[in-house]
């Protein structure tokens, strides 16, 4: 008898295309473009190098597919979840300090992993049902929406140029097109910007001074304990990214990435690959929903055109020339192309919320979200102290702490299904 995951892989077997050398290196370099632009926004964002952040995502995503044994097509890019304690350290103790955070919330993966792996995954998914995850990933996008906003009124116009132009190709867009919705706003934005004379003549000196290709300005990390209190704590968030990101990507593809590799085993990478990133002086390189949705475009679920990707990344940031041209951008630009982002991973959120069908006439769901939302959003700050060190637990990973533990103690009204998030942003 043929069982239906037996069907499942059959079916993906026979619309995966056979691929030639040629044609993987064409995909792998589309693949790398459709990852550009959000991993370079981010660096840019948090005051970090745009170069360093691409040389550090293709590292990160060789060695993810490495550590994993080359069975899952996932791509690691620049997190947005890190982006405002990322931002806040690069301002208050200096990049060096926020990379030896980041390195803090890498090791917190490697601690999930061996969770995972002395508990068993479905046991521990039990804490984070739809419930949980969906207010959570709402905190992430409306509190980041300040940003965005901030940046945008440094110049409306230009922001709202930049804003319809992804927009349009959001909406209207056909293949690739459709899938650089943020890459085309920042383009469009910035030869606006060209146009009108927005771009700083210091900017446009960097550009034309800088070299074409050359080595990306590497910085090593620091331990500062101030800096490992104020990311470290996000890793729980990205953790409920990671498991959904798995678990979508697993369902496009046609295989259950939770049992093999294992759900351990990606952790594990992940949380390696995110140090490496860390390590060079980037942001945080985490798995990428966008990644699925171009394998769901494609339809290629191959491997090596990931792998290939990846060293595109490298290359691209090997350019000093490209890094000038980012650093140039106008923070209107940015705002634009911001406030969409920023929405629509809210908007994830509340879809996660949707396709779940949570009942919102029982007052134990209305607790749960309510509690995410107004501590996550609110500005509440907890303070703890670990060995005559004073943190604080805020923001996104305050939300998330706090919903877990609702989520647990809180009587149920009626039997409520636990699984993981439907659906998740990177």
């Amino acid at each position: 008898m043929v069982c239906s995951s037996d069907l499942s892989r059959l079916r993906a077997a026979i619309r995966r295309p056979l691929l030639r050398p040629a044609r993987r290196v064409v995909l792998g370099l589309q693949h790398s473009v459709a990852m550009f632009g959000a991993t370079v926004l981010v660096p840019i964002l948090v005051g970090l190098s745009p170069s360093v952040a691409l040389f550090g995502a293709g590292v990160a995503t060789l060695l993810f597919h490495l550590l994993t044994r080359g069975q899952v097509p996932i791509f690691l890019g620049s997190s947005f979840a890190f982006i405002a304690p990322t931002a806040l350290v690069v301002k208050e103790f200096g990049p060096a300090a926020a990379g030896g955070g980041l390195i803090a919330a890498g090791a917190m993966y490697l601690l999930f992993s061996g969770l995972v792996k002395l508990l068993g995954t479905d046991r521990l998914l039990r804490v984070f049902p739809p419930v949980v995850t969906g207010p959570v990933i709402i905190v992430i996008g409306l509190g980041l929406s300040s940003v965005a906003v901030n940046q945008a009124k440094t110049n409306w116009w230009l922001a709202l140029a930049t804003l319809l132009a992804a927009v349009i190709a959001s909406l209207w867009g056909r293949g690739l097109f459709r899938m650089l919705p943020i890459l085309i706003g920042v383009v469009t934005g910035y030869v606006v910007s060209l146009l009108t004379g927005q771009v700083s003549r210091e900017g446009l000196d960097a550009i034309a001074a800088a070299p074409l290709l050359g080595l990306p300005d590497f910085h090593a990390p620091t331990l500062d304990w101030r800096a490992v209190a104020i990311i470290a704590p996000v890793a729980v968030v990205t953790f409920i990214e990671h498991v959904g990101d798995v678990i979508v990507n697993g369902r496009v593809v046609g295989k259950n990435f939770l049992e093999k590799p294992g759900l351990s085993r990606t952790l594990f990478a992940d949380g390696i690959a995110n140090m490496s990133s860390a390590a060079l002086g980037g942001p945080a390189a985490t798995t990428y929903a966008e990644n699925t949705g171009v394998l769901a475009l494609t339809r290629v679920y191959d491997p090596r055109v990931l792998q290939i990707g990846a060293a595109f990344a490298v290359l691209f940031g090997c350019s000093p020339k490209l890094a000038a041209v980012l650093k140039s951008l106008p923070q209107g630009v940015l705002g634009g192309v911001s406030i969409l982002l920023f929405g629509m991973i809210a908007s994830v959120g509340i879809r996660t919320l949707s396709e779940a069908r949570i009942d919102f006439a029982h007052s134990r769901n209305l607790i749960i979200v309510s509690l995410i939302l107004v501590l996550g959003l609110g500005g509440a700050a907890f303070p703890i102290s670990v060995g005559g060190t004073s943190l604080s637990l805020s923001g996104m990973a305050l939300a998330a702490l706090t919903g877990i533990v609702a989520n647990l103690i809180l009587p149920r009204q009626r039997d409520e299904a636990d699984g993981p998030p439907e659906r998740t942003l990177h």
